[in-house]
């Protein structure tokens, strides 16, 4: 699991310097740098730290980012030139009215997308309505398959041009298009099936700030993501525009499109995709360029964990339809919200309070999990069981004490995913009100408290109970420098932020 995180900007000169330094470090008896090399390197240090190479420096580096080796890292920061896309170009304007469209028009993943942004790009091609007859990226975006021929016609090589604002393929522009709700599905597609033809890559993307899963055409069409079904809504025509996409040739098996919708219940992509070949080949193009990508098991499986602790029922049944492993432990290093932990699926539902997706996994033919004092205490508060925490508690006297130690941050969890009952009942067994946690996953990393969450979902009943119990509106978190109240206001909860108004220390004057 990689340490450090990937500048948005990499190039491989930071990374040589980098190595050198740490070289330099070595040789010199500097202890956080033995530390490093220790963590990272098989063969720790030399004997003689003077006699610490380069080359091995160089691997200690790559393995910090994530990489199995210079030569790897070096290879990904080859495909990030090829293949990058710079997220600032997101926020510069452009004089000329077609390249102000696209920049409006499309869905770029910054915290500037939604309806607003948008409908400046419908207004502005009202205002310029011939703004698409030479500019065939806005010509894409606003799907106008007549000016995407005769362009087309003219130059056939421009299919594979990148321009625009983004420097994308005007395919690109096509799917990640959202200036018009009501477009017409004839038109999106009859532009999509002309550059399908003329030579587009189905399986086109690019790495958004140098992230290593990378955007295709099929995380554009399916849309969703962390801010929400307001701000990053599917295409109008995801489900035709994603069919036409696959039927060209488009790996199934996309990692960033599955992350983004796995925060909705909907499992429409996740069947469309099944019909291609989710979870079986070799990973396709990007996994051929990117080897740290996962494999599509592995994809799989972070989607079964993912649902498993977020009840999503549907989900899991159809995960474990279609042939994705729910008997075996996490073990493989994940992202921090999917650590393998060495729990199995039935655990963490047990743990999670959901009886009905442990007993379905066992049911299939999951293994029931062995008793643990611990787990069967947090297990009854999720479920808002007071006789089953109060048997725990006598049975066990120094389980919540351990609970306390081990998962410090769970009341933030408990406020994200259970009943109010169970935050009272952790809040009276000893736990926090004010602990920072993760909201939206089960691990323990001090982002938020429960107040903040409840502020930001709207919650009044969850933010007046956790005032009573003593929750400080005054708290910041740790990511945005936020109060709750600040929260609420940003997420337009105004329910909750008339709650939070009165308790909440105003800032100084000029702050």
């Amino acid at each position: 699991m990689p340490t450090l995180d990937m500048p948005d900007r990499p190039h491989l000169d930071s990374f040589r310097r980098q190595a050198r330094a740490l070289q330099r470090a070595v040789r010199t008896g500097d202890p956080d740098a033995a530390a490093r090399v220790a963590r990272h390197h098989p063969g720790g240090l030399p004997g003689d730290a003077g006699d610490f190479r380069l080359s091995a420096a160089q691997f200690v580096v790559a393995r910090e980012y994530g990489f199995a080796s210079w030569p790897r890292l070096t290879h990904y920061l080859e495909t990030v030139a090829e293949h990058g896309w710079d997220g600032r170009l997101r926020a510069a304007s452009a004089d000329d009215p077609a390249e102000e469209f696209c920049r409006l028009a499309c869905l770029t993943y910054g915290r500037e997308d939604g309806p607003a942004r948008w409908a400046q790009a419908r207004h502005l091609l009202a205002r310029h309505p011939d703004l698409t007859t030479a500019n065939i990226w806005a010509a894409a975006a606003a799907a106008r398959p007549e000016d995407v021929d005769r362009l087309l016609a003219e130059r056939p090589r421009r299919v594979a041009e990148r321009g625009g604002p983004f420097g994308w393929r005007p395919l690109f522009y096509l799917v990640y298009s959202r200036c018009d709700p009501d477009v017409p599905a004839e038109r999106v597609l009859a532009v999509a099936r002309r550059l399908l033809d003329a030579g587009a890559d189905p399986d086109e993307g690019y790495l958004f700030d140098a992230l290593p899963s990378p955007f295709t055409l099929l995380t554009g069409v399916f849309g969703h993501g962390e801010l929400g079904l307001r701000s990053q809504p599917a295409h109008p025509h995801w489900r035709e525009l994603g069919r036409l996409l696959l039927d060209a040739g488009a790996d199934s098996n996309d990692a960033q499109a599955l992350y983004n919708r796995m925060f909705e219940p909907d499992d429409a992509h996740l069947e469309l995709l099944f019909e291609y070949g989710l979870g079986t080949g070799d990973g396709g193009p990007w996994k051929r360029r990117i080897g740290e990508l996962s494999t599509p098991a592995q994809m799989l499986r972070v989607q079964l964990r993912w649902a498993v602790e977020h009840h999503q029922r549907d989900r899991v049944r159809l995960l474990v339809e279609h042939g994705v492993d729910f008997r075996s432990p996490f073990e493989d290093d994940g992202p921090a919200w999917s650590p393998g932990d060495g729990r199995t699926p039935v655990e963490l539902a047990t743990l999670n309070g959901d009886t009905e997706i442990a007993g379905y996994l066992v049911a299939q033919g999951a293994a029931p999990p062995d008793p643990d004092p611990v787990h069967e205490l947090i297990a009854a508060a999720f479920r808002a069981d007071r006789p089953a925490l109060d048997r725990v508690r006598a049975e066990h006297p120094g389980a919540v004490a351990e609970a306390r130690r081990t998962r410090p941050g769970l009341i933030v969890w408990a406020a994200a995913q259970a009943p109010v009952e169970t935050v009272v009942l952790l809040a009276g067994l000893g736990f926090d009100v004010n602990a920072y946690g993760r909201g939206d996953a089960p691990v323990e990393e001090p982002w938020e408290t429960a107040l903040h969450h409840g502020a930001a979902a709207g919650d009044v009943e969850l933010t007046r109970r956790l005032l009573d119990l003593g929750a400080d509106p005054d708290l910041r978190d740790r990511r945005f420098d936020a109060t709750p109240l600040d929260w609420a206001r940003h997420l337009h909860q105004p329910s909750t932020a008339a709650l939070l108004e009165p308790v909440t220390t105003p800032p100084a004057s000029g702050a």
